[in-house]
C-alpha cells in the first residue's frame, strides 16, 4: 500500500471514529454514492460554507444570492440540454454485468473486476427523473436538479426586476445537486447526492477577460482562507476539444488527493449560451437594458464552480498531520481556526472535583455566549482529552485546575490554554479569555 493510499484509508477511519462523514444509510448495509455527515462534519461544512458566502457574496457590492428549488420545469432542464445531453459512457461486463464509465477504464475491453468482455459504450443520462402529483405520465415528469446554475438563470430577470443592479454582476447560491453516476468512488469525492456553490457573473461581451482574471484569483484566494496550500492546486487549461460545446475558456483547478490529481473546482466563460437558450425555451425576453451605453443585450457569464463535499475532502487532506509527542504518534487535523468545527474544548482538570467542574462550566457557559463552537469535554484523563481534540482539529484546550482556584495566589483566576500544533501552554487570564480565543480564530 502506498502513503497515498494509506492516507486515504486514515481518512476515512477518522472520519467515521470522529463523527465526520458516516455512510449513508449505513445499519441498512448502506447506499453507494450516499454519505451522511455527523456533528463534525456538519460544522466543518458550515464554516466553508459560510467562509465562502462571505467572500463572494455578503464581502460585495456586486452579489446577490438566492436560493431556488430544487425541482424545477421540465423545460429548463431541455432548454439547458441536460435532458439529451447530460451523460456518460457506459459499458457493461458480459460476465459479472458490472457497469462502468468508460472514460474512466484504462482498458475499454477488459472487466476491471472479473476480466470479462466489454461491452459497447453507450450514453447514460445521469438526472434523477421523478414524478409530481397524483398521476404518472409523460406530463408528470420532472427531475431532481444536476446543477445549481440552472435556478440561477431562471431567476436572472427576477433579480433584474426586484434590484436593478447595473454590469457587472453576479448571482451566488449554494445548494443541493444530483447526479445518478455510474460508479461513485473516492469516498465524498465522487457521489449521487453533492452540494455546490456557484456563481454566475453576468458582464458586457467586451469585458469577460478582466472579470475572468479576477475570478480566477478569487479561487485562489478562497483556498487560502479554508487552509488548502497553493502548492496542492493546479491549473489546467482545457483544449478546445474538451470543453463543453458554449465554453470559451474553461481552468479546472486539480488537486492532489491521495487517490491523484482531480479536478476540485472549475472557472468558465459560458458567452450568452444560458441566458439565450432559456430566451428561447421560455419565450419570455430575458435580455437587458445597459443604462451606460443605452443598448439592449443578453449578458455574458463568467461561472467559478466550487464543490462543497470535494473542499471539505481537500481542506481535510491538507489539514492531517501527524508527529511525535512523548514516544506516541500524534494524528491531529491542521485546521485554520476560521475553519475548525470546534474552535476550543474546556477541561476541568479532575472530574471528579466539584469546584474544578463547576469553575469550568462557568468559563464554558461565558466562552459559549460569544464563541458557539465550544465544547465541553471531561471524559478521561488530560491526555486523551487532547489527543481526542486533536483528532478533531480543535485549536485550543482550556484546563481549569487547582491554580485557577487560588492555590498558586498569582495565578488565581488563570486558565492553561494549549496550542494544538505546537502543544506549548500558556496562563491566560479568564477576564481576557473571550477576547484571546476570538483573536486568534480569525487566522
Amino acid at each position: 500500500m502506498s502513503d497515498q493510499e494509506g492516507l486515504m484509508e486514515k481518512l476515512v477511519s477518522l472520519c467515521k471514529r470522529r463523527g465526520f462523514v458516516y455512510q449513508g444509510s449505513e445499519i441498512y448495509g448502506g447506499l453507494a454514492g450516499t454519505w451522511d455527515y455527523g456533528p463534525m462534519g456538519v460544522e466543518l461544512k458550515n464554516n466553508i460554507k459560510n467562509i465562502w458566502w462571505k467572500m463572494f457574496v455578503q464581502g460585495r457590492d456586486d452579489m446577490y444570492g438566492v436560493d431556488a428549488a430544487i425541482l424545477m420545469h421540465p423545460k429548463v432542464w431541455e432548454a439547458s440540454g441536460h435532458v439529451s445531453g447530460f451523460s456518460d459512457p457506459l459499458v457493461e461486463c458480459a460476465k459479472c454485468k458490472k457497469r462502468f464509465r468508460a472514460d474512466h477504464l484504462e482498458n475499454k475491453e477488459k472487466c476491471p473486476e472479473c476480466a470479462g468482455k466489454l461491452g459497447e459504450a453507450r450514453q447514460f443520462n445521469m438526472m434523477f427523473k421523478t414524478n409530481i402529483g397524483a398521476m404518472e405520465d409523460d406530463s408528470s415528469v420532472s427531475y431532481l436538479r444536476p446543477e445549481t446554475a440552472g435556478g440561477i438563470f431562471v431567476n436572472f430577470k427576477n433579480v433584474v426586476d426586484s434590484f436593478h443592479p447595473k454590469l457587472p454582476f453576479g448571482i451566488g447560491q449554494i445548494g443541493k445537486a444530483f447526479r445518478n453516476e455510474i460508479a461513485p468512488r473516492d469516498f465524498i469525492f465522487r457521489v449521487r447526492e453533492l452540494e455546490q456553490m456557484e456563481v454566475e457573473y453576468f458582464v458586457r461581451p467586451s469585458e469577460w477577460e478582466g472579470k475572468f482574471e479576477e475570478w480566477r484569483n478569487g479561487v485562489h484566494a478562497f483556498n487560502e482562507a479554508v487552509g488548502i496550500p497553493k502548492s496542492a492546486v493546479h491549473e489546467l487549461e482545457v483544449g478546445d476539444g474538451d470543453r463543453a460545446h458554449y465554453s470559451k475558456r474553461t481552468i479546472d483547478f486539480e488537486f492532489d488527493f491521495p487517490f491523484g490529481r482531480k479536478e476540485l473546482y472549475g472557472l468558465a466563460y459560458r458567452t450568452d449560451f444560458d441566458l439565450s437558450a432559456h430566451m428561447k425555451g421560455s419565450g419570455k425576453d430575458i435580455s437587458y437594458f445597459d443604462e451606460e451605453t443605452k443598448e439592449r443585450l443578453t449578458p455574458h457569464v463568467i461561472e467559478p464552480s466550487f464543490g462543497v463535499d470535494r473542499t471539505f475532502l481537500a481542506v481535510l487532506a491538507s489539514a492531517y498531520a501527524e508527529d511525535l509527542q512523548n514516544g506516541e504518534v500524534r494524528t491531529y487535523l491542521k485546521f485554520k481556526p476560521s475553519v475548525a468545527p470546534v474552535k476550543a474544548a474546556v477541561f476541568p482538570l479532575l472530574k471528579n472535583k466539584p469546584e474544578l467542574v463547576n469553575k469550568a462550566r462557568e468559563i464554558y457557559a461565558e466562552l459559549k455566549k460569544d464563541i458557539p463552537q465550544i465544547m465541553w469535554d471531561d471524559n478521561g484523563n488530560v491526555g486523551k482529552r487532547y489527543r481526542r481534540q486533536d483528532e478533531i482539529g480543535t485549536p485550543f484546550c482550556i484546563t481549569v485546575d487547582f491554580d485557577t482556584l487560588g492555590e498558586t495566589p498569582e495565578m488565581r483566576d488563570t486558565v492553561t490554554v494549549r496550542d494544538r500544533d505546537s502543544g506549548e501552554q500558556e496562563r491566560v487570564a479568564i477576564t481576557d479569555l473571550s477576547s484571546y480565543l476570538q483573536t486568534r480564530i480569525k487566522v
